[in-house]
């Protein structure tokens, strides 16, 4: 267990990295939006996620990445939605027109406090008052950060809240399995049969979508080069399983000498990968990040569910207990 100082929030309260390690995997995560900003494999010599070794990236070119985003991750149209008859309107973050994240202030971008910490676990906290970027309900949300057997990274959130809310988390790392300038030789496998077709702002337009003959058939294993020149990969792809307390898988990627296997309790799965991404700040390998650096692999709800009622419901009522479970597996082949 390590804790070292960060930097300092644009709120003036300190930032903190901490450190867990155990059945050798070593994690790195700040109070900055609960991040994962480093995880190592014993036996690899390079960093397996996304991040900075300072703090401004993060609040810059580097926002979102490894952060627990919340209290809704995703998009929310129009920056609208009504909950049992009351009209919401909330903060448009992304370009005026959508919520992204739960809004400018979402968990992903604020400091976290510190639960507890231990050799091989931690929890972090924040609350959001009622009203924060529009949602209704005064939320706790806790993330716990604990790494098991396998190795396997165990992330779970729970959250609860005063008033009926929108409440879907996402963890949002990058990953990155062979320390390459992009992801071009990662093999990735997702058992969904299905995804969501979106709008030019990224939006659900409907019902789900078989995958089949699509850029987005990853039932069997894809080397992501053969698709990162097609159409834009940043869509919801909908696991068969709907949530429950047993994580099941969700997806399986493979880059070099690295196998990671994600079990997840969620519906859906986000993949996206970092098309935006533009030389800056040099990251942990001390080189910048460019377009395809890393893949995102979000666990979550289906974006802007509450536009559509037969998706999984995104409403968390009043008292009532938000739970999710996603579990990163490594381990290592010829």
């Amino acid at each position: 267990m390590s804790r070292e100082d960060f930097g300092i929030h644009p709120d003036g309260t300190p930032v903190e990295r901490l450190g867990i390690a155990a059945h050798g995997l070593r994690a790195s995560i700040l109070t900055l939006g609960a991040t994962l900003q480093d995880l190592r494999l014993d036996g690899i010599d390079h960093p397996m996620v996304l991040g900075f070794s300072t703090l401004a990236p993060y609040l810059d070119q580097g926002r979102y990445v490894g952060a627990i985003v919340g209290r809704c991750a995703n998009r929310i149209a129009r920056g609208h939605a009504e909950i049992e008859g009351q009209t919401l309107s909330l903060d448009r973050n992304e370009r005026g027109v959508t919520t992204l994240h739960g809004g400018a202030d979402g968990t992903g971008l604020r400091n976290w406090k510190i639960g507890h910490i231990a050799a091989d676990r931690l929890s972090l906290r924040d609350e959001l008052p009622d009203g924060h970027m529009g949602f209704p309900g005064a939320m706790q949300v806790q993330v716990d950060y604990s790494i098991l057997p396998g190795p396997v990274l165990q992330i779970e959130i729970r959250a609860t809240s005063t008033r009926t809310t929108l409440c879907n988390f996402a963890q949002h790392s990058y990953f990155n399995l062979d320390g390459r300038a992009d992801i071009a030789e990662h093999r990735l496998t997702i058992p969904a049969e299905t995804f969501l077709p979106v709008d030019a702002d990224l939006i659900p337009v409907g019902e789900p979508a078989p995958v089949a003959e699509t850029h987005l058939n990853f039932r069997d294993p894809v080397r992501m080069g053969d698709r990162l020149g097609g159409p834009l990969i940043d869509h919801n792809l909908c696991l068969a399983a709907a949530r429950a307390d047993q994580p099941e898988p969700a997806a399986i990627l493979e880059a070099g000498a690295v196998r990671m296997r994600i079990l997840s309790t969620e519906p859906g799965l986000q993949v996206y990968t970092a098309d935006h991404m533009r030389t800056g700040a040099p990251g942990l390998g001390n080189a910048p990040y460019g377009r395809h650096a890393g893949i995102a692999l979000e666990s979550q709800l289906w974006p802007d569910a509450v536009h559509h009622p037969t998706y999984p419901s995104a409403l968390l009522k009043a008292g009532d207990d938000y739970r999710q479970v996603t579990q990163l597996g490594f381990s290592l082949h010829g």
